[in-house]
């Protein structure tokens, strides 16, 4: 039936998935509006079960999950490259570079970058700081970084950036792509909140603008309440309205382009119909969420939806040492999805290694 149905709207994907999904998300919305307060209430008490039983769990991942990638990045498996031996970049590293900006930190950093350190210069987290102390200051700066430096705290919105960004960065080598995903982000964050959070911390102490009020009323317009204070304000505002549509649009995009490889076959064409569904679909669930409970339901269900795709992650780190193993010692990946790789090496004892020729399938320039 699903293949009937299918073959009747022309599209290209697993019947059984995509069906599946898009019905799952047409469920949770048409649930979501006449129950509003109810799904509020419940994503609000997952939140804060999670927060106060599991926080421990989501820092010691996020933790040891970075230090496992630059581990893999010195180590000598950081030579091989995402794709064939000879797939070389398919993008300059400028352009690699603000690909990597627009689908990942762009938005964030925009609607953050001056609402992160107000609010914890207004209503420091830690007993025994003065709020809109010096002390307060310096730990509003700390935590921000914290959040959005190395810590790339969305978890829930891993699944669809990683795939992205292990597409468009083909024929780079791993010891490339953890310095690009990680270290060059990093940089531009810590200039970002130089400038932008700190600034917004001087308009606060000098009392041009109660940015601190602005931040607990809506933390979306403390960005556009800054920039009034600011030469241009309106040209400054204008253009920051721009910038938040393009990073919305290709943050979008991508998770698009990601939900549609994930609902069909590598052998089916990616059709534009199929992407522009799921891109709706992505804006009808946000916008129910904000209506149900504002930017904190959409930020709770974040939180909560990111303890799976955290334990996910862990078995994926672990899937990938593995790999990279086996890939050493010259299995290909069929050999180790079957099972036959490791329990052979074993058995051997070694000799398989001393006494048969390994090809070459690492490019270790």
């Amino acid at each position: 039936m699903l293949e009937r149905l299918q073959r009747q709207l022309g599209l290209q994907t697993i019947p059984g998935v995509f069906f599946t999904s898009a019905g799952v998300a047409t469920l949770f919305v048409a649930l979501a509006v006449p129950f509003d307060e109810a799904v509020a209430d419940s994503f609000g008490l997952l939140t804060g079960w999670v927060a106060r039983n599991l926080g421990w769990f989501y820092i010691l991942s996020v933790t040891s999950l970075l230090v496992f990638l630059l581990g893999l990045a010195v180590s000598r498996d950081g030579n091989i490259r995402l794709g064939t031996d000879d797939s070389r970049p398919d993008y300059s590293d400028l352009t690699w570079f603000t690909m990597l900006f627009a689908a990942g930190i762009g938005t964030i950093l925009r609607f953050w970058g001056v609402a992160e350190p107000v609010s914890h210069f207004a209503n420091p987290p830690f007993d025994g700081v003065q709020p809109g102390s010096e002390r307060a200051a310096s730990d509003a700066m700390t935590i921000a970084l914290y959040h959005f430096g190395l810590h790339t705290w969305t978890i829930s919105w891993a699944p669809y950036v990683g795939i992205f960004i292990a597409r468009i960065s083909r024929g780079r080598t791993i010891r490339e792509f953890v310095a690009g995903v990680l270290f060059a982000p990093t940089a531009f964050t810590l200039v970002w909140f130089g400038i932008f959070g700190l600034s917004a911390i001087q308009v606060e102490v000098n009392g041009q603008v109660a940015l601190a009020e602005q931040v607990q009323q809506d933390p979306s317009v403390a960005i556009f309440a800054f920039l009034d204070t600011l030469p241009l304000a309106g040209v400054a505002s204008a253009l920051s309205v721009v910038i938040i549509i393009i990073f919305f649009t290709t943050s979008s995009d991508s998770a698009s382009l990601v939900i549609d490889m994930l609902t069909r076959r590598d052998d089916q064409p990616s059709l534009v119909r199929q992407r522009i569904f799921w891109a709706a679909a992505q804006g009808v669930i946000a916008a129910t969420l904000l209506l149900v409970g504002g930017l904190d339901a959409l930020q709770n269900v974040i939180t909560a939806l990111g303890l799976p795709f955290c334990i996910l992650l862990i078995f994926m780190a672990v899937a990938l040492f593995r790999a990279l193993r086996a890939d050493y010692r010259g299995y290909n990946m069929n050999e180790l999805v079957q099972g036959r790789a490791f329990p052979e090496v074993e058995a051997t004892s070694g000799t398989k290694q001393e006494n048969q020729y390994v090809p070459e399938t690492v490019d270790r320039d």
